[in-house]
């Protein structure tokens, strides 16, 4: 194979090549990497020169430097756009056959679980990955700190659901695995009365409620004919937390939550709505608009929530 010929292999792989890949002898490799013409990033595994030095480009290179293993932890997060890339963080891998996991590798951690549920290769930008459920359980081990927002953004971009989550704990629960526990605190964060919450942003204005001490509320109660997002109890307040894709966009949806207002006006209610980023980017500035209001409209006679 010539030196041009791996093109097509490099553009697949974010542009690396692996030995086993091009038919050459270990001497023809090694003589293209002392050439310049490959640099070199694991044993037997290189990039073509000019080719952007990415944190996807990291995770194959270790993808391709231990054949049999699957990206997990960390790393899995990062391809399912669940965490922000680092590169101050190593490449993860999981090694559940043979030894390949005793293969040291510079940047690379490779574990080798007992536990070998749901590790089974998905591909992922042509990587082989852990499934959503099983990153989020192993970020548990190595980034608990992470695994909250992960689960979040799973949510948001319908890799999973509440009942998903719930069913995977059950296949995994182990007592005393660290993963289990942590993935099971932060799926309470984003459920609401044992209830799935419908939207991500409307367990993100219930964190807001609790962190700023506000009233408690009823979540998804019918009022004059409406299910709202939220009332507070003792007030004729309600809120309605308005997404940009569910809301804004849709001219349909705009006209609905017009004619949702107005009937609960009408019926002496108080509509408040909030956008994404009233409840996500200015926390502080929201719960005191709240907070105003909700005094504002204390001891004023309630309407029946019929």
């Amino acid at each position: 194979m010539r030196l041009a010929d791996l093109d097509s292999i490099a553009l697949r792989q974010q542009g690396l090549v692996a030995l086993d890949q091009t038919g050459w002898s270990r001497d023809t490799w090694y003589r293209a990497i002392r050439n310049g013409s490959l640099e070199q990033v694991h044993p037997a595994v290189a990039r073509c020169i000019g080719t952007e030095d990415t944190e996807l480009q990291r995770i194959r290179a270790a993808s391709l430097a231990v054949p049999r293993a699957v990206v997990s932890h960390r790393s899995a997060a990062v391809l399912w756009g669940l965490v922000s890339a680092a590169r101050d963080q190593p490449v993860h891998l999981t090694t559940p056959w043979g030894d390949a996991h005793r293969r040291a590798l510079v940047g690379v951690v490779c574990h080798r679980p007992d536990d070998l549920v749901d590790v089974r290769a998905v591909g992922r930008h042509g990587i082989a990955t852990t499934p959503p459920l099983r990153t989020l359980l192993d970020l548990g081990v190595t980034d608990p700190h992470l695994v909250s927002g992960a689960v979040g953004r799973a949510l948001a971009d319908k890799l999973l659901t509440i009942d998903g989550l719930e069913a995977g704990l059950g296949r995994h629960a182990k007592q005393g695995r660290t993963g289990v526990v942590v993935l099971r605190r932060a799926i309470d964060e984003w459920a609401l009365d044992a209830r799935p919450a419908d939207s991500i942003l409307e367990a993100a204005f219930a964190q807001l409620c609790e962190r700023a001490s506000l009233p408690p509320f009823v979540h998804h109660q019918r009022v004059e004919g409406w299910e709202v997002d939220f009332r507070f109890v003792g007030t004729p307040v309600i809120v309605e937390c308005d997404g940009w894709t569910t809301h804004g966009r849709d001219r349909d949806q705009f006209e609905i939550d017009r004619r949702k207002d107005d009937d609960l006006r009408a019926a002496g209610w108080v509509p408040a709505r909030l956008t994404y980023r009233a409840i996500t980017r200015r926390p502080a500035d929201t719960a005191r608009r709240l907070r105003r209001l909700l005094d504002r409209w204390s001891g004023v006679p309630i309407p029946d929530a019929a």
